[in-house]
């Protein structure tokens, strides 16, 4: 981690969680720094499935910085006195973003995943906020030859920020599988942000958010998520087991 802010890393199921006050002045640091850096946001549905998916595993213990993004992680993280607050991978991205924009020469910008509309309206609205911002960006919906002029357009631009919005674990692997077209970006597997961004889902209020239950209302806005939400007892009862 880097050495000019103070980070400490702490283990959830046996998967690296970096503890920092202020997450964005490191990933700033780093992108100014062209150092690459590969961001995974970890919650708890991601944990239980990386013990059933090794690959999973594999990619979360060698990120670079791997944020604590769900309310469960958190509470993992207290019952063993690590006083640490929720970073949503959704806020980290827009505060980069932000600074980027004011940047005078901002930083080249990837959008990649989501459906193709969703995808091309968070470009817009990012685009109609910040008009600074310079944003390449295609649909997660791409034929393999698509994908191959996909990653050739990635490779010859090199922008500095990439993010993934693919679902997990898919978008993990993907940015593990193609690092090395732009080895100094930071990439960040970001889940339904563009549908956010886009308009077509919306966040939850802001005092569930801040009652660390985000996770009930996106249940509610997909109710045929509740299989993958079996996963939170699940942990829940492994973050409870203090003594194991």
């Amino acid at each position: 981690m880097e050495e000019n802010i103070h980070c400490r890393e702490f283990e959830v199921l046996n998967l690296p969680v970096h503890l920092l006050d202020d997450y964005t002045s490191w990933l700033r640091l780093r992108l100014e720094r062209k150092l690459g850096t590969h961001v995974v946001t970890l919650n708890a549905e991601m944990a239980m499935l990386s013990e059933k998916n090794q690959e999973l595993a594999d990619v979360i213990k060698t990120a670079d910085l791997v944020i604590p993004d769900g309310s469960g992680v958190i509470l993992y993280l207290w019952l063993r006195s690590q006083r640490q607050k929720r970073c949503p991978g959704i806020d980290l991205a827009t505060s980069i973003l932000e600074q980027i924009a004011v940047k005078e020469n901002s930083y080249l910008i990837c959008f990649y995943g989501g459906k193709p509309q969703v995808n091309a309206l968070a470009v817009q609205f990012w685009q109609e906020k910040r008009p600074n911002l310079c944003i390449i960006y295609n649909h997660g919906y791409l034929s393999p030859e698509e994908e191959r002029k996909w990653c050739n357009i990635i490779k010859a631009k090199q922008p500095r920020l990439i993010l993934v919005g693919l679902g997990v674990p898919r978008q993990e692997l993907w940015i593990r599988d193609h690092r090395h077209l732009a080895p100094e970006a930071t990439w960040m597997g970001i889940g339904g942000s563009f549908d956010v961004w886009a308009g077509v889902k919306s966040r939850a209020p802001q005092w569930l958010i801040q009652s660390y239950l985000e996770w009930l209302y996106r249940l509610y806005q997909e109710p045929w998520r509740w299989r993958r939400m079996l996963a939170l007892p699940q942990f829940a009862w492994r973050a409870l087991d203090i003594w194991h």
